[in-house]
């Protein structure tokens, strides 16, 4: 049941996370709100080390720098896709791809949840696709958009993967490990391009906003892994597009369908199927 809550709890947060930096990029160049974001993470990880300590060791820090290449390469892809996308399209797009590589990682290293957990693994995929029906006409998207939200979903789920062959009892080191390689991965690529990291008027506050929280959603990722199975706790949280698409109807007034109701719907479904089983 712990890790029940806590993946769920970071599938919302990610989803804010999301929300915001989708937001940031229609503001600023992805580049400097990928980089920015990150430095605000790496600035709470190093604040929350000592009150969650951990073992160093270099497998830790080693897992933790694949895991930023990784993360880095998602996080460029889905801002880039949030920008030239719709939200509400893009999201779970990058969700379902980035649940699906670590569920069939963790079922071929032997996991095997109950009958009523997978039961709610298939129903928290068909959900999210539920959710990324959008059947309007700017909702459609393009190709393009489309490819790169899966490209990122592939590279999120590596982040997972890597994420998970860190040794036990490493706390919160890989994590510095992910965001050291991720930060000079972006600025390393800025530099080649000569993009500037120069956030635009006002939007730093928005940029700070979503590196924090996918921080934080980032450590009760890390905390639910260690409670449940990976091929359950990467589900549960593959659902943040439901927190990311109601933000968007809120705020940006995206419309909501009645198809995605019903995914929204399934989602709660899914949760309770697997917190029961």
């Amino acid at each position: 049941m712990t890790a029940v809550i806590l993946a769920t709890a970071c599938a919302v947060v990610y989803g804010t996370a999301d929300f915001f930096g989708g937001l940031a990029t229609r503001r600023s160049r992805v580049l400097a709100v990928v980089a920015l974001s990150q430095l605000a993470g790496l600035a709470l990880i190093l604040v929350l080390l000592p009150a969650l300590p951990g073992l160093f060791s270099g497998g830790a820090l080693g897992w933790g720098l694949g895991a930023g290449l990784c993360g880095a390469a998602g996080l460029v892809l889905f801002y880039r896709a949030l920008a030239s996308g719709v939200m509400s399209v893009v999201a779970p797009t990058t969700a379902v791809t980035s649940a699906a590589l670590p569920v069939m990682y963790g079922l071929a290293r032997g996991e095997r949840p109950a009958p009523l957990a997978l039961a709610g693994v298939v129903l928290a995929l068909g959900s999210v696709l539920l959710v990324s029906q959008d059947r309007t006409a700017a909702g459609s998207g393009s190709t393009g958009s489309l490819l790169t939200a899966l490209a990122a979903g592939a590279g999120f789920g590596g982040f997972f993967i890597l994420l998970d062959l860190t040794p036990d009892g490493a706390g919160l080191w890989p994590l510095v490990g992910a965001r050291l390689s991720s930060i000079s991965v972006v600025v390393a690529l800025a530099l080649a391009t000569r993009r500037a990291l120069r956030p635009s008027t006002g939007s730093l506050p928005v940029i700070l906003a979503a590196g924090v929280l996918d921080m934080v959603a980032n450590v009760l990722y890390l905390l639910a892994k260690e409670q449940g199975m990976l091929s359950l706790v990467v589900v549960l949280v593959s659902l943040y597009p439901a927190s990311t698409l109601l933000l968007a109807r809120q705020v940006l007034g995206e419309r909501l369908h009645a198809i995605q109701v019903t995914g929204v719907a399934c989602a709660l479904g899914a949760v309770a199927l697997i917190a029961v089983a």
